[in-house]
């Protein structure tokens, strides 16, 4: 039986690519063999990565002035490949400064990550409310390299409803859980980047989006597969790239398009966070954690009101395992804030936001 995976990735995939998947195991597209098997400078693989490339530009409507690259390690590596690119210098001359906005724990990773090439400046924070909201106001200085954000934060569920004022400085965003969750103007930012697992395809594949004015500045020391320019001369095809993983993001941009594009993914998205979020701001026994001005489309976090903290603890410990005996699964919050977390990726279906509400109306009342 299939569950209601509301992980915060590795997440849930659509039903249909997972299909797709499974009839194309041992022969993709009548090559006789599966994707994991073929060769990445192949010409069977070749029309696959293009056309996943091409989607990607299509749905998000990416200038013809950006790179689009598919790399490995995941957002954290991003972490260091940033700041080596876009403002690491040679040995001996002084750091350059980057500006970071502090809105949760992965943009304070991604700081601290930062710190080893650069002068980090942290320029606003949400810190001092436990990274309830997304701090007004927040600009970069002249004076920095480039400016860090986390448009969407999984682990405390909040979202950016404006862009931090940055001039002529560089724009740069994690958008690992946000990717195709509604409409992004790419134009607005130098760098891009997301890792597949939240709302794009399996673990193991990272999309960085680039303006190519800002490829080619690393440091002689940089290692060549940290260096952008490198990947964007080959294409993403520089060391053997996560060739299964680019299928599966294909396939699952067909999908989106099947659903009818951003616009309407954009509409549903809206229509099942209004529906958990309604249902939540008038709970009884329960209370969203996040501001309603900066609350994510993506990943709603919520905790169980009892003031005592150990009965809070075994009411939301009891409430996880009850949801898993009914089919609800992956609900507890992240290790490091506890509470219960519930993501709905563009492939949740409306149906499990329901599911799940049901469920929390039954498990109330027994309360």
């Amino acid at each position: 039986m299939r569950v209601y995976n509301f992980s915060s990735g590795p997440a849930t995939l659509p039903l249909s690519v997972l299909e797709k998947a499974k009839d194309e195991m041992l022969d993709a597209n009548g090559t006789g063999q599966s994707v994991m098997e073929m060769s990445h400078r192949s010409g069977d693989f070749k029309p696959i990565i293009e056309k996943t490339e091409g989607s990607l530009r299509e749905l998000m409507e990416i200038p013809s002035n950006y790179k689009v690259l598919f790399l490995q390690g995941g957002a954290s590596l991003q972490f260091s490949m940033v700041p080596l690119n876009l403002a690491a210098v040679e040995i001996g001359v002084p750091k350059k400064k980057a500006s970071f906005i502090e809105t949760g724990i992965w943009a304070q990773k991604a700081a601290e990550e930062a710190g080893k090439y650069v002068e980090v400046i942290i320029r606003a924070s949400s810190k001092d409310r436990s990274f309830s909201y997304i701090p007004q106001g927040a600009e970069a200085d002249t004076a920095d390299a480039y400016c860090h954000i986390t448009l969407n934060n999984t682990i405390v569920g909040t979202r950016w409803p404006y862009l931090p004022k940055t001039g002529s400085v560089p724009l740069v965003a994690d958008i690992s859980s946000c990717i195709l969750s509604e409409p992004l103007d790419v134009s607005k930012f130098g760098v891009l980047y997301a890792g597949a697992q939240k709302n794009l395809g399996p673990a193991g594949t990272t999309v960085v989006i680039i303006r190519e004015d800002l490829i080619g500045h690393a440091p002689s020391w940089t290692p060549n597969l940290l260096r952008y320019d490198i990947h964007a001369a080959e294409g993403s095809l520089f060391n053997t790239p996560p060739c299964y993983g680019i299928y599966i993001i294909g396939l699952v941009l067909d999908w989106l398009k099947e659903q009818g594009g951003l616009k309407v993914i954009t509409a549903l998205n809206q229509e099942k966070t209004e529906l958990l979020y309604s249902y939540l701001d008038n709970s009884k026994h329960f209370f969203p954690l996040v501001e309603k001005s900066s609350r994510s489309l993506m990943n709603i976090c919520f905790i169980s009101r009892e003031k005592d903290p150990e009965i809070r603890k075994t009411i939301e410990n009891r409430f996880v395992k009850e949801a898993a005996s009914v089919g609800l699964v992956n609900l507890a919050g992240h290790k490091l804030v506890g509470g219960l977390r519930a993501s709905i990726y563009n492939a949740m279906p409306i149906e499990g936001v329901k599911a799940l509400i049901a469920f929390m109306e039954k498990f109330e009342k027994s309360l």
